[in-house]
Order: structure tokens, then C-alpha cells, then sequence
């Protein structure tokens, strides 16, 4: 089977990409049986589409490649885009955009838009080749033809939605440096010497955590695994090994603490068993605040720069994200074209770009699609006249 374009996966950038595109022109094959699966799962059911503060600094890769794809589709753009289709996404945490109801309506769309192409469910890519000027694409099933590929088969998070691998294949075998990739957005296991987060698990406490030359504000949630919600998520995006520290008394005032008439465990803005746990780390009693010795006070001073290096993440089964991936140096950032290989496309996730939490990767989803259609649609022109 001939066609003019093959569009591997069936998440977020690979339906936008089928949506933008004019009728009939594209064949997307996705593994799973429905399209779309990271998309009804993600931001609660409720889809996390984009972000008010939308800028490159948000995001882990080359900042000038990321810069100049957002550029071409931004925030504003893709909301436009949404509420045309009778969608208008709502503002939820300050400055994130969620679907007003629930992640199905964004799906919809995506559904409707896409429906003008074959859609092939259900079947797996195994190897892409390239013989001339045409692509050869083997799935378990068949063996396709086309002159254009778009890889959009996202990172390795979530396997049990079906990510693989493949992309990052078909990458390598084309000559392209794959980035190395670790799970991102993703909790924190401990060492010995912080089991006792353990034990606290299910409380939560705001926080500021430094980790490599970025600062992660946000809340941090104690697990039976070690240390996850939204600070530590955003932590591990560039996290690789070593120490990160958490201020876990943001704004606290310690000037006052020896003024105080009151238990540390009051003084301190923390759940009282939290506070009391982290007293007896310390070894420090929990006593009136005037009562405190110097020595006692330089102790709890590293609530302020409590230093550690994590033991590792929860891994690919619980990240949002997969950080690393295909070198964004060999990627033409206004089309997506592979510099390798002319009519070879990456988009979405598979690329070495990685966003916080707060709808930045699906915005990077949608503007690297949205820019590899503009591509292939002047390129469509140009064959025609």
C-alpha cells in the first residue's frame, strides 16, 4: 500500500498532526486500539492543554530550537484553535489550561479533525527503511509505502499505554544521535538515611527544591516510596544523579525562633508529625523556641538546605514524560525534517524536548505538529504546481 505520508503513533502530536493536514493525504498507524490514550489519562482526566506562561525556559533541550517552534504555534494560537471547534479550554492552578469538562472533548475533536485520514489500529511499526526517494514501513501486518514519514510515537513512559522504543529505533537507524533518556515528571525514591519520609507518607508540605541551576517551587508529597507531587516532578527533569536541596521553610522567619514562647512543632509551618519527625533526624528536642541553644538552631537551620541525593525515580511505569531523545541539532527546527534524511520527520515527544509540569509538553505536542504541517502542506503545494 502506497501513500503520501505515514504518521507513526496516535498520541497527542500525531492526531494534531492528522488534524492540520488536508484530507486524505496521511496514513497514521498507532499500536493501540484506540487513539489518543495518554490524552484521556493525563492532568486527572481533565487534560493539562497549555499554560498561560508559555516560554522556552520552561522546557529541558536546546533552548533556541524550542523557542523558535513555539514561536510559530503558541499558547494563543492553540486555544484559538480549540475554541473554533467548540471547545474553550478554563483556567485552573493560576495559569493552566485544562478541557472544561473532561479530556474526551479534546479527543473529540482530535477525532473529528483526524477522520479525513486512514487511520490503521492495532498494529505495530517494527523497522523503517528508506530504498530512492520513497520509505519503506514494516509493521506486523503489512509493508506500506511512502515518499514523507513523521515518527510522533511519543518517549518510553507510560508502557502499559503501549510506549515503545520504536521511535528512538527508527531515529538510530537513520544515522540520528538519540539524547540518553530517563523517565521525567516522576517521584524520588530515598536512601537509607531518609526512610523515615516513608513513614510520612501521604502528608504534604510547600517547598523550594534546587537541583543542577533550577529552582522548583510547588508542593511536596511524602509517598511509601519516598517523595513525589508537583516540586518534585519538575525536580527530576533535571535531575541525572547526585544532591538536590529542598527548603522545606520557604519565607520562614528565623530571626523570630528564639523570641518564641512556642513549641517548635507549632513555630514550624509544617504538619506536627512531619516537624516532629524531622526534629528527631536532627536530634533536636521539641521545646519552647527561646529555650534553643546556637548549636540546636544551626540544626534546624538545614529545614532551610536540607541537602540529599536521591537513590533514584519511580521509574518509566510512573513518569509523565520521557526526558532525552532525538538530537534537536539534527532536526530543522521550523519544519521537523530530519538533516539526515530528507522527508524523515520527528515530532512531540520523541525529540530531546521536555517541558515541567503545567501543559508544557502538550503544547510542545502541538506546535512541533503544527510546524511539520505547514512543511508538508507547502511542500504538497509546491509538488502540485
Amino acid at each position: 500500500m502506497e501513500k503520501e505520508l505515514i504518521i507513526i503513533g496516535g498520541g497527542a502530536s500525531a492526531l494534531m498532526l492528522a488534524s492540520v493536514l488536508p484530507g486524505q493525504s496521511a496514513l497514521l498507524i498507532e499500536a493501540n486500539s484506540k487513539v489518543g490514550a495518554k490524552i484521556l489519562v493525563s492532568g486527572g482526566g481533565k487534560c493539562n492543554i497549555t499554560n498561560q506562561k508559555m516560554d522556552s525556559a520552561f522546557y529541558a533541550g536546546r533552548d533556541s530550537f524550542i523557542k523558535q517552534s513555539l514561536k510559530a504555534f503558541d499558547q494563543k494560537a492553540l486555544l484559538e484553535w480549540i475554541k473554533q471547534r467548540g471547545v474553550t479550554p478554563v483556567v485552573k492552578k493560576e495559569n493552566q489550561y485544562f478541557c472544561p469538562n473532561s479530556a474526551k472533548e479534546l479527543l473529540e475533536i482530535f477525532n473529528k479533525e483526524s477522520k479525513k485520514q486512514t487511520i490503521l489500529l492495532g498494529e505495530k511499526v517494527l523497522k523503517v527503511s528508506k530504498r530512492g526517494d520513497y520509505f519503506s514501513v514494516k509493521t506486523d501486518k503489512r509493508v506500506l509505502t511512502s515518499k514523507s514519514v513523521v515518527v510522533a510515537s511519543g518517549g518510553l513512559s507510560y508502557p502499559i499505554l503501549g510506549a515503545s522504543s520504536i521511535g528512538y529505533d527508527i531515529a538510530a537507524s537513520f544515522g540520528h544521535t538519540i539524547v540518553k533518556t530517563a523517565p521525567a515528571l516522576v517521584g524520588f525514591t530515598v536512601q537509607k538515611e531518609q526512610f523515615f519520609f516513608k513513614e510520612l507518607s501521604g502528608a504534604s508540605v510547600e517547598v523550594k527544591i534546587k537541583v543542577a541551576d533550577q529552582l522548583c517551587k510547588g508542593s511536596l508529597l511524602f509517598t511509601h516510596k519516598g517523595i513525589s507531587g508537583p516540586a518534585v516532578l519538575d525536580a527530576s527533569l533535571y535531575w541525572e544523579k547526585g544532591n538536590i536541596a529542598i527548603d522545606f521553610l520557604p519565607g520562614f522567619s528565623w530571626s523570630t525562633i528564639r523570641s518564641s514562647k512556642k513549641q517548635l512543632t507549632s513555630i514550624f509551618p509544617l504538619p506536627k508529625r512531619v516537624a516532629k519527625a524531622f526534629l528527631i533526624q536532627l536530634g533536636v528536642e521539641d521545646k519552647i523556641g527561646s529555650k534553643l541553644s546556637l548549636d540546636e538552631l544551626k540544626q534546624l537551620e538545614t529545614l532551610s538546605h536540607y541537602s540529599f541525593a536521591p537513590a533514584g525515580t519511580f521509574g518509566y511505569s510512573k513518569a509523565e514524560v520521557t526526558r532525552g531523545g532525538v538530537c534537536t541539532d539534527e532536526v530543522d527546527a521550523t519544519t521537523m525534517m530530519s538533516l539526515k534524511s530528507d522527508g524523515l520527520y520527528f515530532i512531540g515527544e520523541v525529540l530531546d524536548v521536555t517541558g515541567r509540569l503545567g501543559g508544557y509538553n502538550f503544547q510542545w505536542a502541538f506546535s512541533s505538529a503544527y510546524n511539520c504541517a505547514k512543511s508538508l502542506n507547502a511542500k504538497r503545494q509546491n509538488h502540485k504546481n
